[in-house]
């Protein structure tokens, strides 16, 4: 199966800067360097599947964070009900893609049992440790499990034909990134194992860090699954809206394709 790929903005936050995004940089370095949100949707005919949730305004005010819509509004944007979606993948549970999950009541939602297992257990005691993550969202994919709604994965698995999630790890404990099947080949929706180009362009890790030998050994693994550098995309970098097309002049700046060649 061939897949449509689609990067939905729902947020941005502009007063971001450089020594805030990476390791190793020059620790006076205030250059500005936005980072934006996104959802993913992937679609083949009437399928679609979903990557991340994000956050709503309740969790983007605790974070300073303004969202523009939430992501099942961007979804309908696209044709997409957000109660038609079945799977859901959330790469990680961070704050910014694991939130919102009761706008999608009838999904099953697809996570790293290694993700799930370190978010409730002894290392959410330390305040750094589960700075990144809410609990309010830990809690309702919790309840997810005592649904029937939670399917494990251990390492890679399947999602649908031609979607497949791999673990990678680095950035958080049991963060996995999806690998698409699309027109102009495998498609790597990177997520938070890569939050800008340059990381995995440069070796250069995110500055939120679980394991930064695992960070840079996924650079490698992402460069593997998609066979190409340039069918790698970032889960945070502003550029994406820049290198790839709308695909419909109305949802310029918000939505664009990715299962089609980047600008030149």
């Amino acid at each position: 199966m061939l897949w449509e790929v689609f990067a939905i903005r729902y947020a941005r936050f502009a007063a971001r800067i450089r020594r805030e995004n990476f390791l190793g940089v020059d620790p006076h370095d205030s250059a500005p360097m936005p980072i934006d949100f996104y959802v993913w949707l992937l679609r083949c005919g009437e399928r679609f599947i979903l990557v991340d949730t994000g956050f709503d305004s309740e969790e983007g005010a605790r974070r300073g964070r303004t969202i523009e819509r939430l992501p099942c509004e961007g979804l309908a944007m696209l044709g997409a009900p957000a109660g038609s979606i079945a799977d859901v993948v959330v790469t990680h549970l961070h704050y910014d893609h694991a939130g919102t999950l009761d706008h999608f009541p009838a999904a099953r939602f697809h996570v790293q049992e290694a993700e799930l297992a370190y978010t409730t257990g002894r290392c959410m005691s330390y305040a750094e440790l589960r700075r990144p993550y809410s609990v309010e969202h830990v809690c309702s994919m919790v309840r997810r499990v005592f649904e029937g709604r939670v399917v494990f994965h251990d390492g890679e698995g399947e999602v649908a034909p031609g979607v497949t999630v791999h673990r990678i790890g680095g950035h958080a404990k049991g963060i996995q990134c999806v690998r698409v099947a699309t027109a102009r080949g495998p498609v790597v929706l990177a997520s938070d194992t890569a939050h800008y180009y340059e990381n995995f362009l440069d070796y250069r890790p995110f500055l939120v860090v679980h394991d930064v030998e695992a960070t840079l050994r996924g650079y490698d693994r992402l460069r593997v699954l998609a066979g190409a550098v340039e069918r790698i995309v970032p889960g945070h970098d502003p550029l994406v809206m820049e290198r790839y097309p709308a695909p419909d002049p109305r949802l310029e700046g918000v939505v664009v394709r990715l299962d089609v060649p980047p600008r030149s």
